[in-house]
């Protein structure tokens, strides 16, 4: 009988033993959202601001085997989203003391496929890490650039890489690095709902733009782990630009928000203004930003080779872009027609005797509002059109005044026009009653 309990003894060890090796080699390659880790990985944990935009750039990188959300670097061993968020305005009110945490993504690769080395140039790459506690538009110590790492080999190769990465945004016109680069401390996973956001939810915001400045092809890791690498964009020409005055979109690759500015507005640009775009931010010689970029897009206009006003971030506002730039081209007399509805005298607004074959166009865009065969004297004081390019135009009501009107506003632009009315020749009888000094005239 002894002997049958201590065989039965000896088994339920057995089984203890297999069951507990069973359970660290599960827990070692769990899967949460698709999280896969195990023996061939490793790990570091990265601070790129917005962990939403950081999972995404990371999750692009051949041999990346999982990329999460969390929160690291901080006092608090139990901190969640809401928590980090009332601390930081808890920090800023003087209310609170200590350290919050970054947001962070714990970047999970296969060495034999992808580099430390390059997963660190992917990093540096995908963020501007001379913000200090900000990244693009968003503003607090938990959006801070950082590495995080395990062991002294990750803290060699975070140093070596930042200061071979320093040299490449000090030679581009930015300025020192603040990536914050510590043990780990205090890695918390953050809630699910954040795990994958932008792949739940393709237009979620994502601050991440980059500085357009490449990691130096000297000091890239030269293995097979890397499919590709990209060549070093070439800085913007002198010749190519317009000394006078010049607009320039400062993108950065795998930029969403780039596309969609390009989609929404480069290809249908019609404004008198010229525009250029560029993945480097260097600057042609005698050329002088404001202050250094922070985001992308960020378009910047230039005045004599100097920048005199910028519209960073794009996230298809169409007319708030356009009402920026009417700001800088505008005179005084027009952004108050334009952007405060109001109305030139009678008889004193330009284009009022125009008579020649040409067309009349949105003073900010450039795009066609009315044919010049269209307009007619309605002896009122301002220019008159019987109809205006098919879809060119809104309506809106307007009881301004004490009167019952329609508004009439450029499509493209979103700027005040004037009003129609049922008053006109036939046979449509419309009269757009438009202020002169809000149309540029383009003859034929």
């Amino acid at each position: 009988m002894k002997i049958i309990i201590a065989a039965f003894t000896g088994l339920i060890l057995t089984m203890a033993v297999t069951i507990f090796a069973m359970e660290r080699t599960v827990t070692s390659n769990s899967t949460h959202t698709g999280r896969v880790t195990g023996a061939n990985t490793e790990s570091v944990v990265l601070g790129m601001g917005c962990f939403w935009g950081a999972e995404k750039r990371m999750n692009e990188l051949p041999g990346v085997i999982d990329v999460e959300s969390g929160y690291a670097g901080g006092d608090n061993t139990h901190a969640g989203y809401e928590d980090v968020l009332d601390f930081e305005r808890r920090l800023h009110m003087g209310k609170a003391g200590g350290r919050n945490h970054a947001e962070v993504v714990k970047v999970t690769f296969n060495p034999e496929q992808v580099s430390l080395k390059s997963v660190l140039a992917k990093f540096w790459e995908s963020h501007n890490p001379t913000q200090g506690d900000r990244q693009g538009n968003d503003i607090g110590s938990n959006y801070r650039s950082a590495i995080y790492h395990h062991d002294e080999n990750q803290k060699t190769l975070a140093l070596a890489t930042r200061d071979a990465y320093q040299q490449a945004l000090s030679a581009a016109g930015f300025g020192q690095i603040t990536t914050e680069i510590l043990p780990l401390k205090n890695y918390i996973t953050a809630e699910e709902y954040h795990q994958n956001y932008l792949e739940k939810n393709p237009d979620g915001y994502c601050g991440l733009g980059g500085t357009g400045v490449k990691y130096p092809a000297s000091h890239h890791s030269h293995d097979t782990s890397t499919t590709s690498h990209a060549h070093q964009t070439q800085p913007l020409n002198s010749r190519d630009l317009s000394f006078e005055q010049q607009l320039i979109v400062f993108e950065s690759e795998n930029c969403e928000f780039c596309a969609q500015f390009k989609q929404d507005m480069l290809d249908h640009w019609q404004a008198d203004i010229p525009v250029a775009t560029t993945l480097n931010a260097s600057l042609p010689a005698g050329w002088v930003l404001d202050k250094p970029l922070f985001a992308s897009p960020t378009m910047v206009l230039f005045r004599e080779g100097r920048e005199v006003a910028r519209y960073t971030g794009y996230n298809g506002e169409k007319e708030k872009f356009w009402q920026w730039l009417g700001f800088q081209l505008l005179t005084p007399e027009q952004q108050k027609i334009a952007f405060e509805q109001g109305t030139e005298r009678a008889f004193t607004g330009s284009n009022l005797d125009e008579k020649r074959p040409g067309r009349f166009v949105d003073p900010i865009t450039g795009a066609t509002l009315f044919l010049s065969q269209t307009k007619f004297n309605s002896g009122t004081g301002w220019p008159s059109f019987i109809e205006p390019m098919e879809g060119s135009v809104t309506y809106h009501e307007d009881n301004s005044g004490y009167m019952q009107r329609i508004e009439v506003r450029s499509a493209s632009s979103g700027i005040h026009l004037g009003h129609v009315f049922n008053d006109g020749p036939p046979p449509g009888h419309k009269r757009y009653c438009i202020n002169g000094n809000v149309l540029k005239f383009i003859p034929d």
